[in-house]
C-alpha cells in the first residue's frame, strides 16, 4: 500500500494490519473493490483507495452494489472484492452471494463488525455477521483483530491469500471475511505499548471494591424484584441524591408514568430518548428532559454535575454526549433494567443488571421510598441545575436557529414540535435525523416516536413509516404519520414507495437532501480529504421529483420556514403521498451544529464565556 499524504500509515497498527491485507489481495488477483459506504469499514475503505492496482466501485445500495459485483466477477471470470459496514448491510448482500454460490461466481466478501466486546450487547448496528450467509458461501472467518505484530501480518496476509484462492477454486465461489475493528478507525498515528501503573483506570484494572462482581446480576421474582433487592436498591437511592434517571428506546406507552413517579420521589432528572415514549406524552412532567444531548457537551456543565448514581431503563439512548458523560464518571453505580432479561449494555459500565418488569420495579421503588424520601430535590437543589440547563439550552438554540440565513437541519424538527398534532406518528431515519430529533424536538404533545434503531441501518426505512400508515389504515385511525429521512436513506428504499401507490396509505414524507452522507462530515473520517468524497460524502446529485411522481405522490422543494410550515400543513390535512425537501449543504451543516454548541455553551456559563 503506497504512502498517503494526509495520514502515518506505520504509526497505526490498525492501518498496517489492514494495508497488509489488501496488498495481499491484490498480489493474489484482486483487481477490482465494489465498496458501500460507512463508519466501521473505514480501514478497508481507505486502505483500497490508497492501493494501486485495484479500482474501486462505489455503491450506496448494498443490494445493488453485491449484484453488481456478481456481474463484474461473472464477466471478468476472476474474484472481485465486495465490502461494507457492519449491520444490516451485510444481510442486503445476501440474495447476490446466494446467486454467486448457485452460479459459481468468485466473490471475496468483507463485512467490517464491531469489535467482540461490542456484539450482543445492545450496541448500535450491530448484529451477528458470524456465519451470516449459511452453507451459501464456500468459507467464512471471523478475523482476529489487528494487530501491527509479525504474527499478526503474516496472518492476514495468509489469509488474503487463501481468500482469494478458495473463491477462485472450482467450484467457484463466495467466501466471507468478517472483519472486526476498535474506533478509532482512522488514520491517525497510534502507537501500541500498555499504559502505566498511573495512567491505568482503577475499574477496567482491578474490578470494583471489596471484592464485589464487576456486575451484579439480579433475577425477578413474580415479575418484580425480590423483596431483599427493593430494599437494598431503596436504601442506595436514599443515599445517593445526586441521581439520574435514562429512559432509553423501548415501546412501552405505560411506563413513562411510572418513571415520572419514581423520578419525582428521588429528585432525579429523567433523561428521555425520544423514541423512549416517555418524551412527548401530552402529560408535562417537571422532572422529563428533553435537552440535554446539547448540554451535557459543555464540558464545563460536564465537570459540574458529577452524579451519585445512575438508573436507566431500556436500550442504550442515542446521544453520544450522554455516553461520553457515563464514561467520564465510570465509577459511579449504574444499575440497568433490562425486563426481558437480554443484555442492552454495550457501555461495559453497569454495576447491576436488573431482570425484571420495569413498571413493576418502579411501583416497588417507589412504595419503598414513600415512608422516608420526601418529593423535592436535595437541598443543593440537584434537579434545579438540570433543569435550568435545560431552559437556558432551549432558549440559547432557539435564538441561534432562528438567525440562521440558510435552511438548518435541525430546525426541521423544532418546526414539526409545533405543527404536529397530539396523536401523530413520527418515524425517524437514523444517520443524522434521529440525532437532530434527539437534540431539537421538545413538543409536549402525545407524539409517537419511532425508528428503526435495533441494528441503526438505512435500509427499509420508507417501507417501515408506510407499514405504520397501513396499521393507521387497519385500525380506522386518522392520526397522520410522518417521516424524516436523508436523501441517501431515501433513495436507498425508493421502491418502498409503491405501497403508498398500490394501497393509497398516507405518508408525509420531510426529505433532508444534503447530497450525501451527512453524518460523516460530523465523523474523524472528514479530517482525511484525499479520498473523503468518494467513500464517505457519496454525492448522488440526484432529483428525486420524478420518482415520487411515478408512485403518484406530491413533492415539493421549500425554499423557507414559512413555505415549510405551509407544505406541512397542507400534507398533514390532505393526506396521500406527499414529499418535502429541504435541501442543505453539508459542510455548513456542520458549521452551524457548532455554532449552536458554542451558543448553548455561552448560555449555560455567561461569565466564564465572557472572560469573566
Amino acid at each position: 500500500m503506497r504512502a498517503a499524504s494526509d495520514r502515518s500509515t506505520p504509526a497505526n497498527p490498525l492501518y498496517a494490519y489492514v494495508g497488509a491485507f489488501v496488498s495481499e489481495l491484490r498480489r493474489a488477483g484482486i483487481a477490482h473493490a465494489v465498496i458501500c459506504p460507512g463508519s466501521r469499514s473505514t480501514p478497508l475503505a481507505m486502505a483500497f483507495a490508497e492501493e494501486e492496482g485495484i479500482r474501486i466501485w462505489m455503491h450506496i445500495d448494498e443490494r445493488s452494489a453485491a449484484f453488481f459485483a456478481l456481474g463484474l466477477a461473472k464477466r471478468l471470470a476472476a474474484p472481485v472484492a465486495l465490502l461494507c459496514t457492519s449491520g444490516t448491510a451485510a444481510a442486503n448482500f445476501f440474495p447476490a452471494i446466494i446467486e454467486a454460490k448457485l452460479t459459481r461466481v468468485p466473490l471475496v466478501v468483507l463485512t467490517a463488525d464491531r469489535p467482540h466486546e461490542l456484539r450482543d450487547c445492545g450496541a448500535p448496528q450491530a448484529i451477528d455477521q458470524n456465519r451470516l450467509y449459511g452453507v451459501h458461501v464456500k468459507w467464512f472467518v471471523d478475523a482476529a483483530p489487528p494487530e501491527a505484530t509479525p504474527a499478526a501480518l503474516r496472518y492476514i496476509r495468509t489469509l488474503a491469500n487463501r481468500a482469494v484462492a478458495l473463491a477462485r477454486a472450482r467450484p467457484s465461489g463466495p467466501v466471507h471475511l468478517n472483519l472486526p475493528f476498535r474506533e478509532p478507525l482512522t488514520p491517525e498515528p497510534q502507537p501500541e505499548r500498555l499504559p502505566s501503573p498511573a495512567e491505568r483506570e482503577p475499574l477496567a484494572w482491578e474490578g470494583r471494591a471489596e471484592q464485589t462482581p464487576y456486575v451484579r446480576v439480579t433475577a425477578a421474582e413474580g415479575g418484580g424484584l425480590p423483596a431483599a433487592e427493593v430494599a437494598r436498591l431503596a436504601a442506595l437511592l436514599r443515599r445517593h441524591r445526586r441521581g439520574l434517571i435514562i429512559a432509553g428506546p423501548q415501546s412501552e406507552p405505560h411506563l413513562a408514568p411510572a418513571l415520572q413517579r419514581l423520578a419525582a420521589r428521588c429528585g432525579y432528572p429523567l433523561l428521555a430518548d425520544p423514541l423512549s415514549q416517555v418524551r412527548s406524552t401530552g402529560q408535562p412532567a417537571a422532572t422529563v428532559l428533553r435537552s440535554y444531548d446539547a448540554f451535557l457537551r459543555s464540558e464545563r456543565f460536564v465537570a459540574e454535575a458529577v452524579p451519585d448514581l445512575v438508573l436507566r431503563f431500556g436500550a442504550m439512548p442515542t446521544s453520544k454526549p450522554l455516553l461520553l458523560y457515563l464514561q467520564r464518571y465510570a465509577d459511579r453505580p449504574l444499575l440497568v433494567v433490562d425486563g426481558d432479561g437480554g443484555w442492552e449494555e454495550p457501555t461495559q459500565l453497569a454495576s447491576d443488571m436488573l431482570h425484571a418488569d420495569p413498571l413493576l420495579i418502579c411501583q416497588q421503588l417507589v412504595e419503598a421510598l414513600a415512608e422516608t424520601t420526601q418529593d423535592q430535590p436535595s437541598s443543593e437543589d440537584w434537579l434545579g441545575r438540570w433543569q435550568q440547563a435545560e431552559r437556558l439550552t432551549q432558549q440559547a438554540l432557539r435564538k441561534t436557529m432562528e438567525s440562521f440565513e440558510e435552511p438548518f437541519e435541525g430546525r426541521v424538527f423544532s418546526e414539526l414540535a409545533e405543527l404536529l398534532p397530539d396523536g401523530a406518528t413520527l418515524y425517524v431515519g437514523n444517520s443524522m435525523p434521529v440525532r437532530d430529533l434527539d437534540t431539537f424536538f421538545w413538543s409536549e404533545r402525545r407524539i409517537r416516536c419511532l425508528g428503526n434503531r435495533g441494528a441503526n441501518g438505512i435500509d427499509g426505512l420508507l417501507s417501515s413509516a408506510l407499514g405504520v400508515s397501513a396499521a393507521h389504515q387497519a385500525l380506522a385511525e386518522n392520526d397522520p404519520v410522518v417521516l424524516v429521512i436523508g436523501d441517501l436513506a431515501f433513495f436507498h428504499d425508493l421502491n418502498g414507495l409503491m405501497a403508498a401507490h398500490l394501497h393509497k396509505l398516507s405518508l408525509l414524507v420531510i426529505l433532508i437532501n444534503n447530497d450525501g452522507g451527512g453524518i460523516f462530515s460530523f465523523l474523524p473520517q472528514a479530517a482525511y480529504p484525499t479520498h473523503f468524497e468518494r467513500l464517505f460524502g457519496t454525492p448522488t446529485g440526484l432529483d428525486f421529483a420524478p420518482a415520487v411522481k411515478m408512485y403518484g405522490g406530491d413533492f415539493r422543494r421549500v425554499a423557507c420556514w414559512d413555505e415549510f410550515r405551509s407544505a406541512c400543513q397542507e400534507g398533514l390535512s390532505r393526506g396521500g403521498l406527499r414529499v418535502i425537501e429541504v435541501r442543505t449543504e453539508r459542510a455548513r451543516n456542520v458549521l452551524l451544529h457548532r455554532r449552536l454548541w458554542q451558543a448553548v455553551d455561552e448560555a449555560l456559563h455567561p461569565a466564564t464565556s465572557a472572560g469573566v
